[in-house]
């Protein structure tokens, strides 16, 4: 079981994902007994095991589609003598199945009086929070002291320098509609779970028509949250921010 837990950060730090099987219930005769582990990754390889035979077998399939879902899993065995396997236990078995994944990230891109508050609502929520902004003056450290990370970078080459996956959820709130439709058109390429950007339903149709002008096609645009957050008539800043990260937890609360 020693090497389980260094596989665990090797899975975290690399941005990979992972699923770990317990053995939580162990009765009469089993292979190995409660809390040994076993660390299964996306393509089934293993670390540790909790047994080997056919029930082992079932659990990596049960941790790979564990790694596909997020959602944590408990199955139950009856560990039935069988001659013709070898396997010679007659025991129970109970396993939980939950997923190893590095902390999604909301990324902020500007740092406006919506991202002040934002940055402080996303660590609450237990996000790593990352604030992106071309002007120096307003992406530091003093404005954003929750930030795990802030950038003073042109907003489209930005993306060449982070790392944006389907764990990530990105807010668009630059200070011009034309930061805004740059950046836009960068995100989309992107597999982010929830694109936001800031606006009214007629800024937003006016880059839609600018972007499909450029080749986008609908569909994808589809997918951005704009006008951005849940409806509850929000008017300050503060407010906004509510309905913004009230709308990121309902996507990553939602099942895909």
């Amino acid at each position: 079981m020693s090497d389980i837990y260094p596989a665990i950060i090797e899975v975290l730090e690399s941005g990979n994902e992972a699923a770990l099987v317990t053995i939580i219930s162990a009765a009469r005769s089993t292979p190995r007994g409660v809390a040994t582990k076993m660390l299964v990754k996306s393509d089934g390889s293993i670390t540790g095991t909790i047994g080997g035979g056919t029930v082992e077998a079932q659990a990596i399939k049960i941790a790979v589609e564990v790694i596909k879902t997020g959602k944590p899993e408990r199955h139950q065995f009856n560990l039935i003598p069988d001659k013709e396997t070898g396997m010679v236990c007659g025991g129970e078995m109970e396993i939980f199945v939950e997923p190893v994944a590095p902390t999604p990230t909301v990324y902020l891109f500007g740092a406006g009086h919506i991202s002040f508050t934002l940055a402080k609502f996303s660590k609450l929520l237990d996000f790593r929070t990352i604030v992106i902004d071309d002007r120096k003056d307003f992406a530091v450290k003093e404005r954003f002291p929750d930030a795990d990370l802030i950038l003073v970078e042109d907003f489209e080459n930005v993306f060449s320098k982070i790392n944006i996956d389907k764990r990530s959820y990105i807010v668009i709130t630059t200070h011009s509609h034309h930061e805004d439709e740059r950046v836009l058109g960068r995100a989309i390429l992107t597999p982010a779970k929830y694109i936001g950007m800031i606006g009214s339903k007629t800024k937003f149709k006016t880059l839609f028509d600018n972007l499909t002008a450029k080749g986008v096609e609908s569909q994808v645009l589809d997918k951005v949250h704009s006008p951005i957050g849940l409806e509850i008539h929000a008017e300050t800043p503060e407010e906004i921010a509510v309905s913004i990260m009230a709308e990121i937890i309902k996507v990553r609360r939602s099942p895909d």
